[in-house]
């Protein structure tokens, strides 16, 4: 039987020998549990087993039920190849303490100190203050790293928690402050360095929630999924970031049988969420809204399936490449795929099929060349893009404004499908 890798925490001080190093893991299940998030979670648990110990710095679960608690454990389980300790975040709530045991405690090795506090709730909770003064205080800690899950006020970000709780958790460890090597926190679905009190401060939420802007200066396109490595240098604690690619933890797509059946589930669940647009599509010509908006969103439900089972077998750029890549396939299918199967439907006799073809080769021309423009991320200033909902031919503004129907199968300018870009 495989041995439990999530710790359940029962005495304030830990010791543990043969501990070199360990891996952070950030803010996992804060958005939920979905496939997409975990295969993130599941790449840095396969990171992270480089370490010899791994911290998950809160927000585990979106709440804190049993039932969220038992499938994150579920999956740490099966993938961590180390031990996983746990801090309690902001969604760690209800059940933690009969999943995780304490709240505040420290990890002691041969050569550093890890303190974890819980300031879950915005406060630091004074068992946890007195602990933090306590192992700082013995003569076996030469430099630990303090950890909380809600950052301290920084240069970054204003979601902190007030300046009378950092007052508070300084007074803490003041009397010992050239011990303290690193204040490391989460909550923030990003990542940024920081000094506070002479201290680098290391924010990482980057373990399975998605990446959100912090500031014009820190922007979600630029910054990957991550985790934070923690290792000794010349017996100096020192750290190192990790992107985590979103091809990450490829373990279960090289499954042959579960390849197979999971592009099966992926063509299902597409053919599904086709099959109900268009229902939603005819619904909505004859008059039925109401009939439409429950089919959109089927269709929408059938592609969420979709996304979850590709997820596990996708192994894409990173962002700032991806564009990039897809590229060949558009130009491959207008240049040659789609005028090869158009040739062979004309000379089959099947008009309706060739004429799909032409249509579509046009419109992935256009693609190719939209694309190519995109990948200068900053630079694509293209506000609106208007698609045929006959015949899917895609336009910018300037083709609108000179062309009353579509080129392509002559649909109305009326019934164009407009897509806006928030400013």
């Amino acid at each position: 039987m495989r041995k439990n890798k999530i710790q359940k925490i029962s005495d304030a001080i830990v010791r543990l020998k043969n501990v070199h190093s360990f891996g952070v893991i950030g803010d996992p299940g804060c958005d939920g549990l979905g496939t997409y998030n975990m295969k993130v979670y599941a790449g840095a648990l396969e990171e992270s087993a480089k370490d010899d110990i791994t911290l998950v710095i809160g927000d585990l679960v979106p709440a804190g039920t049993k039932k969220y608690y038992n499938e994150i454990i579920e999956i740490t389980n099966v993938i961590a190849e180390n031990d996983v300790y746990v801090l309690r975040g902001n969604h760690d709530t209800g059940a933690y303490e009969d999943y995780f045991g304490r709240h505040n405690y420290a990890i002691l090795t041969e050569q550093f100190a890890v303190i974890v506090l819980d300031n879950a709730m915005r406060t630091f909770e004074e068992e946890g203050l007195l602990l933090l003064s306590e192992v700082l205080a013995l003569e076996e800690v030469k430099q630990a790293v303090v950890t909380f899950h809600i950052p301290v006020p920084n240069h970054f970000i204003q979601n902190s928690v007030s300046r009378d709780e950092y007052k508070r958790l300084k007074k803490a460890y003041e009397p010992w402050k050239e011990k303290v090597k690193y204040l490391l926190c989460g909550h923030v679905h990003s990542c940024f360095v920081d000094e506070v009190d002479g201290i680098p401060l290391i924010c990482t939420g980057g373990g399975g929630a998605m990446i959100e802007d912090v500031s014009e200066g820190i922007r979600a396109c630029d910054i990957n999924h991550h985790m934070v490595h923690f290792f000794t240098q010349s017996g100096r604690l020192a750290y190192e970031f990790k992107d985590l690619q979103e091809g990450c933890y490829p373990r279960e797509g090289k499954d042959s049988i579960l390849k197979e059946r999971l592009e099966d589930a992926v063509k299902g669940e597409m053919m599904a969420h086709l099959k109900y647009l268009m229902f939603a599509d005819r619904a909505k010509r004859r008059g039925f809204d109401r009939i439409a908006n429950l089919f959109e969103a089927l269709a929408d439900s059938e592609y969420r399936h979709a996304r979850n089972f590709y997820s596990v077998l996708e192994r894409p750029k990173a962002f700032k490449e991806a564009i990039e890549g897809f590229i060949p396939t558009e130009q491959f299918e207008y240049e040659k795929l789609y005028k090869m199967m158009a040739a062979y439907a004309k000379e089959q006799q099947k008009p309706l099929t060739k004429q799909a073809y032409e249509g579509a080769a046009t419109a992935e021309k256009v693609h190719t060349k939209l694309l190519k423009e995109a990948v200068n991320l900053d630079g694509f200033a293209r506000q609106e893009i208007y698609v045929c909902p006959i015949c899917g031919y895609v336009m910018t503004e300037e083709e609108i404004n000179k062309k009353e129907r579509c080129p392509v199968c002559g649909g109305p300018q009326r019934e164009y499908k407009v897509f806006v870009a928030e400013a």
